[in-house]
């Protein structure tokens, strides 16, 4: 039974959410405030959070900026509809997706489900399955990657776009298919998540040696991880 922390001040909300949950066959626990939530995300008991952005004594962003320093528990971010900037800063954040409120349980179900499809790792099966880019050394089984040795502390997403791109290094993929593979949901017209997603990962590997481009844009097409 997944471990679900819920993070958020709306206790009639948190009642219902967490009643929905556990019929979903979910295990919620409940934290009203961002210090807290913070406190009780750190201690790894949890498979994943839901965070609300607007919290008291510690909003959502902070919450996540802290949480990322030393952990990469899935994050699903609960922003208000319509606020595009809330969606951004949550990404820029960690966030591993977001949903606008209000919304459909069944929807909140299906995110929290696809978040956790990508970071359960399954390592009696995949036991030393690696792959090997250049510098970059990614571990299926852990699910970790490394850089010149030093491990890169990725976010589910970011670890399964990495991995998708380094497989096929060197060839471009359309945003359509990263956004199937990796988000587990169709590509829509306004949804930045994957640019942001994207964007996060450039920053954390840095530019190659010699300062060229690592993940490269294909305008109105997709990515591609360069070759050397």
């Amino acid at each position: 039974m997944n471990k679900v922390l819920i993070i958020d001040d709306d206790e009639d909300l948190c009642e219902l959410v967490s009643e929905y949950l556990t019929v979903e066959g979910f295990d919620t626990s409940v934290v009203h405030d961002g210090r807290s939530g913070l406190d009780a995300a750190r201690t790894g008991a949890y498979d994943l959070a839901i965070l609300d952005v607007m919290l008291p004594k510690m909003n959502g962003f902070e919450v996540l900026k802290n949480l990322r320093t030393d952990s990469s528990l899935p994050v699903l971010m609960l922003t208000a509809r319509g606020d595009d900037m809330e969606r951004i800063v949550g990404l820029e954040s960690g966030a591993d997706d977001y949903l606008p409120k209000p919304f459909n349980p069944r929807e909140l179900v299906a995110r929290l489900r696809a978040i956790l499809r990508r970071s359960t790792t399954d390592g009696t099966e995949r036991t030393s399955e690696k792959i090997n880019v250049d510098d970059i050394e990614l571990s299926e089984a852990s699910r970790t990657a490394k850089l010149n040795g030093d491990e890169v502390i990725l976010t589910s997403v970011e670890f399964d776009l990495l991995k998708h791109l380094l497989l096929e290094a060197g060839k471009i993929i359309k945003k359509e298919d990263l956004s199937i593979r990796v988000l587990d949901r169709e590509l829509s017209p306004y949804d930045r998540s994957l640019d942001m997603h994207i964007s996060n990962l450039r920053k954390k590997l840095g530019p190659r040696p010699d300062g060229s481009d690592r993940i490269k844009t294909v305008r109105s097409v997709g990515y591609i991880y360069t070759l050397v």
